[in-house]
């Protein structure tokens, strides 16, 4: 498929998800499960992507497998962590900041994660439209990246969950397994996910663009909707989070520093 024909069809189903995804916050007033969806729909992008690109075969079988795999793995894990739960602090903080706004400002903020998904897909538009193939050693070092960013992402977050399900830890810090060495080592682990498709297009035509998905994502991380929102919750509600924040990474796992 042309490749501006499979842009405008990704970026209708962005714009037609997350819309959907707006009307059901409207009823719920819970606009925490367009996380999973974000994920799951990314997933799809990318199996669109591979499927109607004209590159190379063994480069959209990676974008399939690795963008496929990677979101039914964190697709599930959002789902089954905010299914029937209050909404994320994040979007509590968005909705009461907003005020009688809310409403409209949430529909702008939903197609902006659109635009953001968009930007994202461009990790895979490359290599699928690629009519080079990536090289044996591209292909290893995307296999070896991609590995390692999900199976790290998938044993934070297991950690965490193992650590929050304890009633003994309510209201603490979890500082087990990786979250001893950053405070958000499931983001980090997300960003080096979005490297791997920048390793697999290394010497194809427009490679150095797919160093944008992983640039962005760490910005999104560290100064826009993920880390500054939840630490200044969390620094007002566990026991000890401001002492984690002076002794700990941020973002990239690193050794503790003295209290």
């Amino acid at each position: 498929m042309p490749f501006i024909v499979t842009v405008l069809v990704v970026v209708s189903g962005f714009v037609l998800v997350f819309f959907a995804a707006w009307l059901w916050q409207l009823r719920t007033e819970n606009a925490g499960m367009v996380d999973p969806l974000w994920a799951a729909s990314l997933g799809a992008a990318a199996l669109v992507i591979a499927a109607c690109g004209t590159g190379a075969t063994v480069n959209r079988v990676c974008v399939a497998a690795g963008g496929g795999l990677w979101s039914a793995r964190l697709a599930r894990h959002l789902w089954r962590r905010n299914r029937g739960k209050p909404e994320d602090t994040r979007y509590r903080a968005f909705r009461e900041r907003w005020g009688e706004h809310a409403a409209r400002n949430m529909l702008g903020f939903f197609q902006l994660q659109a635009f953001i998904s968009m930007l994202l897909a461009i990790a895979f538009f490359v290599p699928a439209y690629a009519r080079e193939a990536a090289s044996p050693l591209c292909i290893a070092g995307f296999a070896a990246v991609w590995i390692v960013a999900v199976a790290g992402e998938a044993a934070a977050d297991r950690q965490l969950k193992r650590f929050a399900a304890d009633p003994a830890h309510r209201g603490k810090v979890c500082r087990d397994g990786w979250w001893r060495y950053s405070r958000h080592p499931n983001y980090f682990f997300e960003c080096v996910h979005w490297l791997a498709y920048a390793v697999l297009s290394i010497g194809m035509p427009w490679g150095w663009a797919t160093l944008a998905p992983p640039v962005l994502m760490a910005w999104l991380l560290l100064k826009v909707s993920g880390i500054p929102i939840l630490e200044a919750h969390l620094a007002d509600t566990r026991d000890g989070y401001r002492d984690y924040m002076r002794t700990t990474s941020a973002l990239i796992p690193w050794p503790r520093k003295r209290a």
